[in-house]
């Protein structure tokens, strides 16, 4: 091996100096096979040419399809009778015929999943949903990809030999496998080609999978090391058993490796894409997706190595101990007396004993593995590394360290991919691919082809050439393409091209299958997400990063924010610009883009609280945009810029919604050139603020906006008088609502069933309409661990997208609304759901108690002293609800006893025009878990407000001073008077009598006095506050956001 100080080039005699030159020649056996700068000019025309053949040859092929299919299918029931007969024939008399299949035929219908998808240095192994096995199909994984409808279960003897020949696994000679194959018994093969055929029954003959493994003599063997090759893609015909369903991911995170597991005609990827792996077909375009996944090394799976930046970890697990052992040796410039830097990748040797660490400062850190001897005695220490030698192999930094067949393989941040034998000589490089930066690299678990007077293979370094020889490989760069490229004639094919950066701007065709995409990098990408077909895009210039995107309900036009406070108004089509100019009217982002119902008006919310109009006038003839006006109306961050229409008048409507707990709408009619008119500006919550807001479908004859809010509540505004007529649980899983959207219906009978689309941090849901708090109504899944960044919803209502922002992806959801419909149905009628928020439910002490509080109320309403005959009835008044509710351990300030009376008061107003000034007890019991909150009382929202109003006292804590803390209690928020503080201090520490001031009859009892001074602390903090002065019994924190 070569020194530290010398560059490894024994076989060349040629320095360091000399490789970097050789290395800028022209490489002539490179040839590209796609030019990355002329695809995006041809997508369009490309994408209309194949619209209009489509158009042609569409009612041709349906006629066509349709009588194949027919013979297709009078075909396949024959033979599925036959097998049949045949099958039963073969039970009844105790015989099992041999199918006689030729060897070679065989082995290339076989082959183990596992192996192809472990790669030279790492594997990633899934867990694959479980094998169903019915009368209607043969042995299958279940694929989580229900879209893949042109998909189809396949028959052996329909497939070609090629398509059936799969590759060796790997550091496996290709002879050993076909010997191996080859000397298996006749029987055997004969019994596995039996387990691969459908096994169809006529009705009332079908068996189970056991029975039909007994007849056949199958072993109970994994169906992932006895699939087909196509066995992962065919289509799931089992019912929805989710009411989100993963279909397909849109995206790659370019930090994160491609691996390359399949070859020949069907060239199989591997990626991870969000949460999720993904199984991706190039040629068939077909997804697969694997959940729970592993990494780990092939040749000893006791053996592991990781980095970090600044250290390289060895691992070893010992199991008859039951344990992991470690060893990170801290490695630093004094070690070799050179710099180092920072690691970025780590592999083992090929030879076993060492391991090898790539730097960016273009260096080889040589580790020897010292593994003591083995002994059934005595226990001799664990195994640990030392570095031995630093190489200095270039002045690039190398990304991407690995191994295939007997080369140590390299990839740097210009593009360079350079082999080395195992004496770290280089043998060839690849220099003139001009991709960018190299982030994975991932060989063809098919063996090269060895050369012949047709091939053409580069010639290798050494002073001989002979042809250098290796594996097809993939590349994946940190642009967020993917090449593949064939050595054999050096053919660099592009595979696809993804955002390299966060995806935060997703909108859906109002009446086509499109989706358009925008990343922080500038891209705008078009898909037709029925088809899975990428059709065309468009890139910004430099520093134009993509933050929102919305199509006009037309669908000609889509509106395109960016970060730097861009806006541009684009054709649908061409994604070229609609204006001359774009408009630059903000300085900051633009994050809301929205247009009105007749496409007249434009409105853009930017981070610095600011609304911005645009509207399409008439000039020269011409429609164009104009900008309008502009007005930074809030003091926090907008969450919703909507447009609406005026129920009198076809006029658009325009409203804002903040942090700042404003809910502002704009006079749209008197605004004129830089001047935007305010109509009404209303104050939507108190303690919690609002985090979106959707137009309420007419379910009923009121016009509502919906609201959601931190405390995880949904609430009903009146679009008139902006009355906070409804307040519901809202879906509480992990963190509160932060965008929604009402699902679209495809036709006129399913207006009376809506239903509610939501994301929060990181989950997707979905809520039954109308919201009344029922908790089995709401369902939700885990989309996007790192965060949700938007949301897009079809025309059809049949799917749901979610961006994941810095995760890089797109993922689209399968909607199925008789799932979640069938969980509401178990889950009881009336008021069996709300039974179970209670703690105990029904019959539980806390119910007992509350009905005890409710006829309570009904007896001091009228008089506790009173000798008069009691009226029991099923209704207390309005004015004693605040007084159960305190009862019960739910203190409401009076801003919702007010949105409480208002709620049950209008209740039947607009049908029956009347108010209501008393409630029972199941509609107390509804409005009691709606209102209260969700996790019940907690530390974490006092704490926030000693937080704001304290100060850090000597102990660290905070707290506020006696004379502080009464003075706020007067003067800020809903103050009290003096003399209810008193009295309220009196209660608390028993002076008063119990029920004081509560009690009708004891209102003109004097209270004891009371010194504060004397019963209050000096300093007040948080848990003095709750427990002492309180008297309550609260948990430290909720385990939940937005508290």
């Amino acid at each position: 091996m070569s020194d530290a100080e010398e560059a490894p080039r024994e076989s060349t005699g040629k320095n360091g100096e000399t490789e970097i030159e050789e290395e800028e020649e022209p490489n002539l056996n490179y040839k590209e096979v796609e030019n990355p700068q002329e695809e995006v000019k041809d997508d369009t025309l490309a994408w209309r040419e194949s619209q209009e053949e489509e158009k042609k040859k569409g009612e041709e092929e349906e006629e066509e399809g349709e009588e194949e299919g027919e013979e297709d299918k009078e075909i396949v029931m024959e033979e599925t009778e036959e097998k049949a007969g045949d099958a039963q024939e073969e039970e009844a008399s105790g015989i099992q015929k041999e199918t006689a299949v030729e060897p070679q035929e065989m082995k290339r219908s076989m082959t183990s999943l596992e192996t192809r998808i472990t790669d030279s240095q790492s594997a990633t192994s899934g867990i694959f949903p479980t094998t169903q096995r019915g009368s209607e199909s043969k042995p299958s994984l279940r694929s989580e990809d229900s879209e893949a409808d042109e998909l189809e279960f396949l028959d052996l003897d329909q497939i070609s030999p090629e398509e059936q020949q799969m590759s060796s696994p790997d550091r496996q000679p290709s002879g050993e496998l076909e010997e191996n194959t080859d000397q298996r018994p006749q029987d055997e093969l004969g019994r596995e080609r039996r387990d691969l055929e459908p096994e169809k029954r006529e009705e009332g003959q079908e068996r189970s999978a056991s029975s039909i493994q007994s007849i056949a003599g199958i072993s109970r063997e994994s169906l992932v090391s006895t699939t087909t090759e196509d066995i992962l893609f065919q289509k799931d015909k089992n019912a929805p058993v989710y009411p989100l369903t993963l279909t397909w991911s849109f995206g790659w995170n370019s930090s994160l490796p491609v691996y390359y597991i399949r070859e020949e005609k069907q060239r199989v990827l591997l990626y991870v894409c969000a949460h999720t792996a993904i199984i991706y077909n190039v040629f068939r375009n077909h997804q697969y997706h694997l959940q729970n996944y592993l990494t780990f090394n092939p040749t000893n799976n006791k053996e592991l190595v990781s980095n970090s930046k600044t250290q390289a970890i060895y691992y070893a697990w010992y199991e008859e101990r039951d344990t992991l052992a470690h060893s990170a040796p801290l490695l630093t410039e004094k070690t070799f007396n050179k710099l180092v830097g920072k690691f970025s990748q780590s592999i083992f040797h090929l030879n076993l004993t060492q391991m090898l660490s790539a730097t960016m400062e273009g260096k080889l850190v040589v580790w020897n593995i010292h593994r003591p001897p083995s002994s059934a005695s005595t226990f001799l220490g664990f195994p640990y590394i030392k570095p031995c030698k630093l190489v200095h192999l270039q002045k690039e930094s190398i990304t991407v360290l690995t191994t295939i067949d007997s080369y140590i393989v390299t990839g740097d941040i210009k593009g360079n991919i350079k082999f080395y034998d195992h004496t770290l000589t280089i043998v060839n490089w690849y220099s003139h691919l001009q991709p960018s930066a190299v982030r994975t690299l991932s060989f063809s678990k098919t063996p090269a082809t060895p050369p012949t007077e047709k091939s053409n293979y580069p010639p290798d370094c050494t002073l001989k050439g002979d042809p250098f020889v290796v594996r097809n490989f993939i590349i994946g760069t940190s642009d967020a393409t993917v090449y593949h490229l064939t050595t054999d004639g050096t053919k660099l094919e592009k595979l696809f091209v993804e955002p390299k950066d966060a995806i935060c701007a997703i909108s859906c065709h109002p009446y086509q299958p499109l989706i358009a995409i925008g990343s922080i990098c500038g891209m705008i990408k078009v898909w037709n997400y029925e088809k899975k077909r990428y059709l065309f895009s468009r890139v910004f210039e430099k520093g134009l990063g993509v933050q929102s995107l919305t199509y006009n309900p037309e669908g000609t036009l889509l509106g395109a924010g960016f970060t730097e406070g861009t806006v541009c108004i684009l054709d649908t089509m061409s994604l070229e610009n609609e204006s001359p100019e774009p408009f630059r009217y903000s300085r900051t982002s633009v994050t809301h883009i929205s247009f009105s119902h007749d496409s007249q008006y434009m409105a853009t919310a930017d981070i610095s609280f600011t609304v911005a109009v645009y509207m399409m006038v008439v000039r020269n003839g011409r429609r164009v945009w104009e900008y309008l006006a502009r007005l930074r109306s809030h003091r926090k961050s907008i969450r919703s810029l909507q447009f609406g229409v005026y129920l009198d008048s076809n006029e658009p409507r325009l409203l804002s919604l903040g942090t700042d707990r404003l809910l502002i709408e704009y006079d749209l009619l008197r605004s004129y050139k830089d001047h935007l008119e305010v109509l009404d500006i209303h104050r939507t919550d108190q303690g919690c603020y609002p985090t979106c807001m959707v137009w309420y479908p007419p379910l009923t004859r009121e016009l509502f906006l919906l609201i959601c809010n931190s405390g995880y509540k949904v609430k009903l505004f009146n679009a008139t008088t902006k009355m906070c007529r409804k307040t519901l649980m809202g879906p509480a899983y992990g963190s509160p609502i932060e965008q929604a959207q009402v699902l679209p219906v495809r036709s006129m009978a399913e207006l009376p069933k809506r239903y509610l689309v939501f994301i929060n941090r990181d989950k997707v849901g979905l809520q039954i309409l109308p919201v009344d708090g029922n908790p089995h109504k709401t369902t939700a899944i885990v989309c996007h661990p790192n965060g949700v960044a938007g949301m897009a919803l079809s025309y059809d209502g049949l799917y749901a997208f979610t961006a994941g922002g810095h995760d890089r992806s797109v993922v689209q959801w399968k909607i199925n609304l008789s799932v979640l419909e069938a969980a509401v149905s178990l889950g009881g009628e009336d008021l069996t759901p709300f039974y179970g928020l209670l703690s105990g439910g029904r019959e539980g002490k806390f119910y007992r108690e509350l009905e005890d509080y409710f006829y309570y109320s009904q007896l001091r309403s009228q008089g506790i002293d009173t000798m008069e005959t009691r009226k029991v009835s099923e209704h207390i008044c309005l004015s004693e609800l605040p007084f159960v509710m305190r009862a019960i351990g739910f203190y409401p300030s009076e801003e919702k006893i007010d949105d409480i009376f208002n709620e049950i008061r209008f209740g039947e107003y607009v049908d029956t025009g009347k108010l209501i000034d008393k409630i029972n007890l199941p509609d107390f019991l509804r409005v009691y878990l709606n209102h209260r909150p969700p996790f019940g009382n907690t530390l974490s929202g006092i704490h926030k407000s000693f937080e704001v109003l304290g100060y850090t006292n000597s102990k660290g804590e905070k707290a506020i001073r006696r004379e502080d803390f009464l003075r706020l209690l007067v003067t800020k928020g809903e103050h009290m008077t003096e003399e209810e503080m008193l009295d309220c201090f009196a209660s608390l520490f028993g002076l008063n009598p119990e029920g004081w001031k509560s009690e009708p009859a004891a209102s003109s009892v004097k209270g004891s006095e009371i010194c504060l001074e004397e019963e209050l602390p000096d300093e007040i903090t948080a848990e003095i506050f709750a427990t002492e002065i309180l008297g309550l019994t609260i948990s430290e924190d909720s385990g939940q956001d937005g508290q």
